[in-house]
């Protein structure tokens, strides 16, 4: 009969796990040297891409490190070892860099590839945790990916080596991303569907509410009817602004409830006596990913600004919180 265990062990095992994997990550980076320097320096120099190959949980690594050098710049696709012979080697174009990752270094389906790798003239970068393993004596560079034991309570799993394999090639990531002088921008160009990207390519002007959609009151404008805009125009704040449409203040949601707290009856009040003076405000070509940043880096998140011209000062509408996580490339 087995022995029952309690959730504090379990609790007590998934942390040894993380431990183990950060511990083999520390070891890992000590291990850096010229020869991920020699892995990006092939990549650089050729103009075409870099194939990753693995099998098993070394070939989920692999399809996550060819996604990852695709994002950052580097042309990058995935070959499964057992296909590669039954066709998809048509993938090469002579030159292309191989990335091959093994924990053994003797996975037989990649040992069998290097001959024909060689007729493609394809460098072999090696991403392997047996130094002494026949990928490594094929290898033109090696990346150490050595762990002292897996994290899994068996000590059996891809867990540890997993993991360092992934980070090998975050880090070799990385370094292009470097030497290629990749910028936030070009980083957004290459994702212009997810929230990330439209984050990055997207500008306040891109998405935010103006002209008709947005509550405009002047600073004599009574209580009132500024509920009646708010109503009507339900984006969460009126705009105050002069005749020139520059922004006097801010009236909000939470401002008028606080203005039912304060007084007993608003009807005789004007928007400047409860507006919010000298709110924060954010300028039509920030990038929505600064504005994200204005809007919850902050002991107290804003859900509304105001979006105003910088160099006139005019206020041009509103941006909010929720417009960002749900702008869509039209």
């Amino acid at each position: 009969m087995k022995e029952e265990n309690s959730t504090k062990d379990w609790l007590e095992v998934a942390q040894r796990a993380l431990e183990v994997e950060i511990e083999a990550i520390k070891k890992a980076s000590t291990r850096l040297d010229g020869s991920l320097t020699c892995a990006a320096e092939i990549i650089l120099a050729h103009d075409g891409k870099v194939v990753v190959s693995g099998i098993g949980k070394s070939g989920h690594i692999a399809q996550k490190i060819a996604a990852t050098l695709c994002s950052t710049g580097t042309p990058a696709v995935y070959l499964h070892p057992a296909d590669a012979s039954h066709g998809d080697l048509g993938v090469y174009t002579p030159g292309d860099p191989s990335i091959l990752i093994s924990k053994s270094g003797s996975t037989a389906e990649l040992v069998r590839l290097v001959p024909i790798l060689r007729q493609f003239n394809s460098p072999l970068i090696a991403i392997v945790g047996n130094l002494s393993s026949a990928l490594v004596r094929e290898a033109d560079v090696v990346l150490d990916a050595r762990v002292e034991r897996e994290a899994d309570p068996l000590g059996v799993v891809p867990t540890a080596s997993a993991v360092v394999a992934l980070a090998l090639g975050d880090a070799l990531a990385s370094a292009l991303m470097y030497a290629r002088r990749l910028s936030v921008q070009d980083y957004g160009r290459f994702h212009p569907g997810g929230q990330i990207g439209r984050n990055l390519w997207l500008h306040v002007a891109d998405i935010m509410h103006q002209g008709e959609q947005v509550a405009w009151v002047e600073a004599q404008t009574p209580v009132r009817d500024v509920v009646i805009a708010l109503t009507e125009k339900p984006l969460g704040a009126a705009c105050v602004v002069d005749e020139n449409f520059r922004l006097l203040g801010l009236i909000t949601d939470g401002d008028v409830r606080r203005a039912l707290k304060t007084y007993d009856d608003i009807r005789p009040l004007v928007a400047q006596e409860i507006m919010t003076e000298k709110p924060v405000e954010i300028h039509p070509e920030i990038s929505l990913k600064e504005a994200l940043q204005l809007m919850e880096s902050r002991s107290s998140q804003i859900s509304v600004l105001p979006v105003v011209a910088r160099e006139t000062n005019r206020c041009l509408g509103l941006l909010r919180l929720h417009d960002i996580y749900q702008a869509e490339i039209t």
